[in-house]
């Protein structure tokens, strides 16, 4: 009975490895941005406003990215990082306010510890492009 036990433990012992590297590997959480509204800008031919929401789960990041455009943005809920290249990075935490202007590489981290964040902005951008091209 001995000799049938070891083997069988030491499957089980490899079985549950591989199944802990694959949990470990799997990727993190998206976040998901949605916009609620769009308009062209009264009197600026070539604007649009857009009023949206990012939404990040725990562990997900919104990559290095520019507007075609300012943004203003206020953290509804939860603690989020924002990254600004040559900058600090600045914690914000619901009833915060920042403000990326045009061309201004950022990113957005929900914080590590966190259970995540929602941030609403309103983008006024150049009408025709997309709202955000990444950045390397």
């Amino acid at each position: 009975m001995r000799t049938n036990f070891r083997p069988s433990m030491l499957l089980l012992a490899a079985l549950a490895c591989a199944g802990l590297a694959q949990a470990q590997q799997a990727p993190p959480p998206a976040p998901t941005r949605t916009v609620l509204d769009r308009h062209d800008q009264s009197g600026v031919t070539g604007k649009e406003i857009i009023l949206g929401t990012a939404e990040l789960p725990a562990g997900s990041v919104i990559g290095w990215h520019v507007h075609h455009g300012d943004e203003s943005g206020y953290v509804l809920k939860g603690t989020l990082i924002l990254k600004t290249r040559g900058q600090p990075d600045r914690v914000l935490k619901a009833g915060d306010h920042f403000f990326n202007p045009q061309g201004a590489v950022h990113s957005l981290v929900a914080a590590p510890d966190g259970d995540g964040g929602v941030a609403l902005s309103t983008w006024v951008v150049d009408k025709g492009k997309p709202l955000a091209d990444p950045v390397p």
